[in-house]
């Protein structure tokens, strides 16, 4: 088992370095497409401006970091509803299990849905609409394996299929999710994550909504009628790498201050860092915020999400001195433009 640890670590490493020689170039800003993998649905992360590479545990680790996936005491079930850019009609709905298998080991799925609402239904004949009304459908299936070795390394890899469907044309892709978390101290206070998301393959657009019908004269000059595809450009997904660190200040045997800061370089997008905090207090209950900011901003390229996040978390045993805990997660993002995100998350940690 060793020698998978190692192993897995290598591999990291060198999608890592290969993530280097890509990341950072201006000129492909803005051309990467299935943006929603850069979504947050889980309200405990998304309250810290999803900052918590190096301390995400458990189903949110399958979107952070999928190392933390087996740091869990035995398994959790989580339900998350994301209203986007409030003002907007955009949600977003996710499913999440995690579950330990042996001792070290741990599994996970989730499942991922947006909701767009209806949208009106227009034509070149009819540009104010025909008085129907369509949804488009983006869905995603994520199934996460993690390791820990002796309770400090823990490595950890995801596959995520991801398809975009509208009524008459459709796309799907598989995105790849590496990560490494370490972790030392006395009482582990001091935490290092690297995570690798979002790569894998492009997607393209394909379908009956891609072809239309003209005509064309034959031999004779007789028209006729024939239907003509286009051909959809594929486009890449939002890969990034995020390099975390944390240390919890202990007061008391109980209360700790979890103290947070992280640097995602995103393939398509300007650099971000960013520093937040957590206070736990006695395992019930989680106050956090977070302020990220974009790094090198030039005009029209800066990100959606910065600045402020905040958020609060509930752990309500279901029975004194009981392990199994019901869990409620709220947080709200700054956005611009628009009023802002709001996360929230319901779960058993048993």
């Amino acid at each position: 088992m060793k020698n998978l640890i190692q192993s897995l670590l290598l591999i990291l490493v060198f999608m890592v370095s290969a993530f280097a020689v890509t990341a950072g170039n201006p000129d492909r800003q803005g051309e990467a497409g299935a943006s929603e993998l850069l979504l947050n649905p889980w309200a405990r992360s998304a309250g810290i401006h999803s900052m918590s590479t190096a301390s995400v545990s458990g189903v949110e680790a399958m979107r952070i970091n999928v190392a933390g996936l087996g740091r869990i005491n035995s398994g959790e079930f989580m339900l998350a509803n994301t209203r986007l850019y409030e003002g907007s009609t955009l949600g977003m709905n996710t499913l999440g299990f995690a579950t330990k298998v042996g001792e070290s080991s741990a599994f996970g799925v989730t499942l991922t849905a947006m909701d767009f609402g209806d949208i009106q239904i227009t034509t070149e004949e009819q540009p104010e609409g025909t008085g129907g009304t369509y949804s488009p459908s983006f869905f995603q299936i994520g199934l996460g394996y993690a390791y820990t070795y002796e309770n400090k390394i823990s490595v950890g890899m995801l596959v995520r299929g991801i398809t975009e469907s509208l009524p008459s044309s459709s796309a799907f892709g598989i995105a790849i999710d590496a990560g490494v978390q370490y972790v030392s101290g006395a009482k582990d206070n001091f935490k290092l994550g690297i995570s690798l998301r979002n790569t894998g393959s492009s997607m393209e657009f394909g379908g009956e909504g891609l072809s239309f019908q003209t005509t064309a004269p034959d031999d004779n000059g007789n028209p006729y009628t024939l239907t003509v595809e286009s051909r959809s450009e594929d486009f890449e997904l939002p890969s990034m790498l995020n390099i975390g660190l944390s240390y919890d200040f202990y007061i008391g045997e109980e209360n700790f201050v979890r103290a947070i800061g992280n640097f995602t370089s995103n393939a398509f997008s300007t650099d971000q860092m960013g520093v937040g905090a957590e206070f736990y207090f006695k395992d019930l209950v989680i106050l956090r915020g977070g302020y990220k900011y974009d790094l090198d901003v030039a005009e029209g390229q800066k990100n959606l999400y910065s600045g402020v996040a905040a958020g609060v978390s509930l752990m309500i045993p279901t029975k004194k001195d009981s392990d199994r805990k019901f869990v409620i997660d709220y947080a709200y993002r700054t956005t611009n433009p628009f009023d802002g995100t709001h996360n929230l998350t319901l779960g058993l940690a048993f």
